[in-house]
């Protein structure tokens, strides 16, 4: 495994998932000191669910999706978790690489920043990936972690996810 670029998952605050929300990319740029592109309007749907998700479990906010930046301030996609952890300690990450900055290795950095975060949360056992039987390169990312397939589901967004995890610690 090549070592993964350098980066950071910028935390968001009610009012930038705001702006993100309203397409407004100036406005969420200016509240985080980072430059978004463009294709981050594509998520907008995602920005809209994870705001209102928030107002039905405010404690989400720690958990949910951050951007993903680059050392001077580029953000290359978003990465997080659905939420915080169930009742059985799992936690399911999440992650998307702009397309114009795929295959450089930020994915593969957000998931390291994504494990080490869930081995040290005292109440997450369990780390869940779903992605695409049609994603190839996401599902070798996912089984190079040691995740391990534990079944399927159906994604109202997505459609049919192969289901893998992989413990915490």
């Amino acid at each position: 495994m090549t070592t993964p670029p350098s980066v950071h998952l910028e935390p968001l605050t009610l009012e930038v998932l705001d702006a993100l929300a309203d397409d407004d990319l100036d406005l969420a740029s200016a509240l985080t000191g980072l430059s978004i592109p463009d294709s981050m309007l594509d998520q907008a749907w995602l920005w809209r669910f994870r705001r209102e998700q928030l107002q039905h479990t405010p404690s989400d906010l720690e958990w949910i999706v951050r951007l993903i930046a680059t050392a001077d301030g580029e953000v290359v996609g978003h990465a997080g978790f659905h939420g915080g952890p169930d009742e059985a300690g799992t936690v399911e990450i999440g992650y998307s690489v702009v397309i114009e900055r795929r295959s450089r290795g930020y994915a593969r950095a957000a998931i390291e920043t994504l494990l080490a975060w869930a081995a040290t949360a005292p109440a997450v056992r369990t780390v869940r990936a779903s992605v695409s039987p049609d994603n190839a390169p996401s599902l070798h990312l996912v089984e190079s972690y040691g995740f391990v397939r534990a079944g399927e589901q159906w994604d109202d967004v997505d459609g049919l996810e192969l289901v893998f995890e992989r413990q915490a610690r």
